[in-house]
């Protein structure tokens, strides 16, 4: 099934991302997370790439085998990272041909050797592009994007950063998921501000519970997220305490889901790390 013909049918979308393991043992603990999540039956699951798209061949595995295996609704990222155009439309036709519908493009961070993101030659620089791109094949994907409710790390200007993804939009983008936040008001006035510019399409908030406080510091410095004050002072006061701040973090994450469904978010979808407790704890407080 087409993602963007799920969205707003039967109520509230929820889905999980995953991401490819290096190991045998990472890929047996994906496999039960996906198990025990699998209860919670998801609208659709995504699978990342790695750093610089490094796991591409990983990642269409493991759609393939969430969707025809587990019987989950996959999708598959997709970014302009390390791959020209030839390369790309091959990537395409795989997904395609082994029946994934569903893709989110996406620029894609540069490999960890690389101080910022430089096209390959015949490539792309914007998602826009591959956005385009994919449209102007005849292969009929449902395609999603990423969105930022307090503006992409690389963009210092909201604004533009916001025109960015109306250039998505118009491209042909059918629905966007945001980066991690965890101020439900950046959402929202994001929300507003997109649709006052003409973007239309479902904005599903993305989610991360915070289980771990060192953790989640190193994800927002590196993707421009800020945690709240409030909630900092809390995790911070039982920071040597894994148990606590884990408690702390699914409240906060449920408080957050809560408000987001209430307000007339079209769904929620879950950065998982890898890992259900966090997710199906929250998950099963939503559904009670």
């Amino acid at each position: 099934m087409r993602i963007s013909d799920l969205i707003g049918v039967k109520g509230p979308v929820f889905s999980f991302e995953f991401f490819p393991p290096r190991t045998e043992q990472g890929e047996r603990t994906l496999l039960q997370t996906i198990d025990r999540l699998r209860e919670l039956h998801p609208t659709f699951v995504s699978v990342t790439y790695g750093a610089g798209g490094s796991t591409r061949d990983k990642t269409l595995e493991l759609v393939c085998h969430i969707k025809h295996t587990i019987g989950i609704e996959a999708m598959a990222h997709l970014t302009c990272v390390g791959a020209d155009r030839d390369e790309i439309a091959g990537v395409l036709r795989r997904l395609y041909d082994h029946g994934i519908e569903n893709v989110l493009a996406l620029r894609g961070d540069p490999p960890r050797d690389q101080p910022r993101f430089v096209a390959r030659s015949n490539g792309f620089a914007f998602a826009a592009e591959l956005v385009a791109f994919i449209r102007a094949t005849d292969l009929p994907f449902s395609v999603g994007g990423a969105c930022y409710p307090e503006g992409h790390v690389e963009c210092g200007d909201r604004d533009q950063d916001l025109r960015h993804l109306k250039q998505k939009v118009d491209a042909g983008l059918d629905f966007a998921i945001t980066q991690l936040f965890f101020d439900n008001d950046d959402y929202f006035a994001f929300v507003a501000r997109a649709r006052a510019i003409g973007v239309h399409i479902p904005l599903i908030p993305g989610i991360m519970p915070i289980t771990n406080l060192a953790q989640i510091e190193r994800f927002t410095a590196l993707c421009g997220a800020h945690i709240p004050v409030a909630l900092r002072a809390r995790l911070s006061a039982v920071s040597t305490d894994e148990e606590a701040v884990r408690a702390i973090g699914i409240d906060h994450a449920t408080a957050q889901c809560r408000a987001l469904l209430a307000n007339g978010a079209p769904g929620i979808h879950f950065y998982t790390l890898n890992q259900s407790p966090a997710t199906r704890a929250i998950c099963e407080r939503l559904q009670a």
